[in-house]
């Protein structure tokens, strides 16, 4: 945890200010929960973690030859309008379960309590962001947590309990699985997912230059990927996730209205503070799923209707409806084929 709050930050103050110069939080990539969850349990986090190293060093090397940008140029209206779209239905799916407090037979899962905190903190961004002004349009998400959080308090929901597990100080340890290890398997599972994160990256830097109104350059996209790949390398040798550009910060920026970068920067600063106080952050992960998911619904809607608004600047011919269609029928329909 020290790791992925320090290596967080850091990215995101280097891509914020000197990279591609975007106002996105970059942290860890959730395409790989499952696969460090797996990894764990088979006891091949060493090898893991080299997976990642050789992955992210090979997307490192595509990005500073410049070979990365023949990719971007392939990147059409309907393919970064699809990519967006298929992001945002991903977010949806995950928020949606703290929303309602995870899955049908979870304890809590749509009971009065957890409704009154997503539906309450849900209200407050969607009134905000659409009726309010100035300082309560931008701050609406702000506002809404510490809402839904004293809300939750006066409901008796949130527990303290893992406060006292954590230590005021706390360092990073290098290679704290053991030297890294390698297997063809395992890297070729790794690199495919991280490819996936490249992907939704270029989807995001396009979302936020939608937003910001602005055409983000190849070299601006090639930057960002720089900064991810070195910042994913340094997390692997200490045990943690690859670094990613997040998505849901493109919702936040279509319905604050609040472009500026310096929100991210501050950001990034707490963010490589809280990797050192491990009791801080702690205290702010208490905040209940249902509050979370409650203020980031909105900002999952946002995010499909963005991709929505570049597709429509896709040309209106047989091959590009059959790339977006094929692509969101596969990406809805397959993973449920995909379990087991």
């Amino acid at each position: 945890m020290n790791t992925i709050f320090i290596v967080s930050g850091l990215v995101t103050l280097t891509q914020a200010t000197k990279l591609a110069k975007l106002p996105i939080v970059q942290g860890p990539s959730a395409a790989f929960d499952a696969l460090m969850i797996n990894a764990g349990k088979a006891g091949q986090l060493a090898t893991a973690s080299g997976s990642i190293l050789l992955s992210a060093l090979i997307v490192f090397l595509l990005s500073v030859t410049g070979l990365i940008n023949k990719l971007i140029k392939l990147l059409t209206p309907a393919i970064t309008g699809t990519l967006i779209f298929l992001v945002g239905i991903s977010l949806s799916g995950f928020t949606l379960s703290e929303f309602l407090g995870g899955y049908p037979g979870d304890k809590g899962f749509s009971s009065p309590t957890t409704l009154i905190l997503s539906i309450t903190t849900a209200t407050i961004v969607i009134l905000l962001s659409i009726f309010g002004k100035g300082f309560w349009k931008r701050f609406s998400f702000l506002i809404a947590l510490i809402v839904g959080d004293i809300l939750a308090v006066s409901l008796g929901v949130v527990d303290y309990s893992v406060l006292s597990t954590k230590s005021w100080f706390g360092m990073p340890h290098l290679l704290p699985y053991g030297s890294l290890k390698f297997n063809w398997v395992m890297f070729l599972t790794f690199f495919v997912a991280y490819v996936v994160t490249v992907v939704e990256a270029l989807g995001v830097y396009q979302a936020a230059g939608d937003t910001l109104k602005e055409n983000i350059s190849p070299r601006r996209i090639q930057n960002g990927l720089i900064g991810e790949s070195a910042g994913s390398m340094f997390s692997s040798l200490f045990g943690g996730f690859p670094t990613t550009a997040f998505a849901q910060n493109v919702g936040i920026l279509n319905l604050t209205g609040n472009v500026s970068r310096i929100p991210v920067i501050i950001a990034g600063i707490l963010f490589v503070v809280l990797g050192f106080v491990p009791k801080i952050g702690a205290f702010l992960a208490i905040t209940p799923s249902p509050v979370i998911g409650g203020i980031f619904l909105p900002a999952a809607t946002t995010l499909i209707l963005t991709g929505f608004n570049i597709l429509k600047r896709a040309p209106d011919n047989n091959e590009n409806n059959m790339i977006i269609g094929l692509s969101i029928i596969l990406a809805i329909a397959l993973p449920n084929y995909a379990t087991g």
